[in-house]
């Protein structure tokens, strides 16, 4: 039997574990959505997804690509989380 899309995202999903962050993954059409949550966030943080595209999920590097592509997105979603940074100090200055 062939594996999914999804079960192949799922179980390297399972080969990362980390102290703050859980992941999973979801079928979206032929692609695959993946789901970075923050565990037991002192404040509310929001969920973070991307997809995996089927080109990248058939490629014969999947594996390596798959990782670098998560680690991108783990860098993005730090990042996304400030709540204040030097430059939304300089636009609230601006604002009228």
């Amino acid at each position: 039997m062939t594996q999914t899309r999804l079960e192949r995202v799922l179980g390297h999903l399972r080969q990362y574990e980390h102290p703050l962050l859980a992941f999973d993954a979801r079928a979206k059409g032929e692609t695959v959505e993946v789901l970075i949550n923050f565990k037991s966030p002192p404040v509310p943080v929001h969920t973070y997804v991307f997809e995996v595209h089927p080109r990248d999920l058939d490629h014969p590097q999947f594996a390596w690509t798959f990782q670098r592509q998560l680690y991108d997105c783990l860098h993005d979603y730090f990042i996304e989380m400030f709540i204040r940074t030097p430059q939304s100090i300089r636009e609230a200055k601006t604002k009228p």
